[in-house]
């Protein structure tokens, strides 16, 4: 976390908690917006605008998503961070080891995102997030919000988009803000929710939550192909880039394992069908979001607090020392220090 332009604490899955140990998300920060006149300060113009995503990050390919369907990709350019997070976050691919399908930053050559957020504001206070939209003429941050990102690829780009697709048309504002509230904290948020619970009690709630939601899911595909009925949008996208990563990661990673996506033949087969759509399958990239699962550091670091995740200290031990043979010194000794403050023992990896 930056505070005043300062790294002062190495990176945490859990940005806050509620009274009962729930995982609690911090709001974004950047919240400007670009349209085709510029009233705002940021005016739709063609290579002016830049992506930092994540493939492992839902949120960030909510924008890839966007980006396709509005026909944007000559438009806007984008980078990829390696999908393994470090003490400082998200990193770029430019260093030896890094995960195909990372790349390098092509703007100013950074090694973190987080120094994007300080060439945005050297005293920037906050959690380096993506995806992050920047705008390379005043070189800044437009927003770092995924739902008002793909607001802005739907309507902010004037006849530099595909305007025959509308992402959220004025006849759907209802039912779509009503999914998208129905969804959001549930189960797009729910999945982590469930992940980064700090005790028992937030974990049961947030997993009874999040399969209630796949339940409202499949019943809303009973009557319509899409969320808000006949026609594609935002709320799809939404709950797409969820769906997609569930039975992947999710299920395993953060214990949503009541059961998969491929139980519910209706929303499986709503999957495949957005799946198939033309420009979104490159956007998902399945073997990057299995590293999370594959990952030894990224299975014990992500689970915040152990105690109902059938984890011992031993094994603590053990990913702690397998992070230190593989130079991942700083994952490291964080663990160490999790599992001090959780089993009251002491390790040395």
């Amino acid at each position: 976390m930056l505070i005043n332009g300062q790294w002062e604490k190495d990176f945490d899955p859990v940005q806050g908690t509620d009274d009962e140990g729930g995982f609690v998300r911090v709001e974004s920060s950047f919240r400007s917006w670009i349209t085709p006149d510029g009233e705002d300060g940021f005016k739709a113009e063609k290579d002016r605008y830049h992506l930092y995503v994540a493939y492992i990050c839902p949120w960030a390919c909510r924008t890839l998503m966007a980006r396709a369907i509005k026909g944007l990709e000559d438009v806007i350019s984008f980078s990829v961070v390696d999908p393994r997070l470090t003490d400082k976050v998200w990193r770029f691919g430019n260093f030896e080891g890094a995960l195909e399908g990372s790349t390098a930053d092509d703007l100013y050559g950074f090694d973190y995102v987080y120094e994007a957020y300080l060439k945005a504001d050297p005293k920037f206070t906050g959690e380096v997030t993506v995806p992050v939209l920047w705008d390379k003429h005043k070189e800044t941050i437009v927003n770092n919000e995924s739902s008002e990102i793909i607001r802005m690829l739907n309507s902010g780009f004037g006849g530099l988009a595909d305007n025959t697709v509308d992402l959220y048309p004025e006849a759907l504002h209802e039912e779509i803000d009503a999914v998208n509230e129905r969804l959001y904290n549930p189960f797009n948020n729910g999945v982590y929710r469930c992940g980064f619970s700090t005790t028992q009690v937030a974990y049961d709630r947030a997993v009874k939550e999040v399969f209630d939601s796949l339940d409202y899911i499949d019943q809303r595909l009973s009557d319509a192909p899409y969320l808000a009925g006949e026609q594609f949008t935002e709320a799809d996208v939404r709950a797409f880039v969820t769906l997609v990563r569930f039975d992947i990661a999710y299920y395993g990673l953060f214990k949503t394992n009541l059961r998969q996506v491929k139980d519910y033949p209706r929303i499986r087969d709503y999957v495949r069908r957005i799946h198939a759509m033309p420009g979104i399958a490159e956007t998902v990239r399945a073997d990057i979001v299995a590293v999370f699962d594959r990952d030894p550091a990224c299975d014990f670091f992500l689970q915040p607090l152990l105690y109902f995740k059938g984890f011992q200290a031993i094994e603590g031990y053990r990913v702690a020392h397998w992070c230190w043979t593989q130079g991942r010194i700083a994952m490291a000794y964080h663990l160490q220090s999790r599992i001090s403050e959780v089993f009251g023992v002491d390790i040395h990896p």
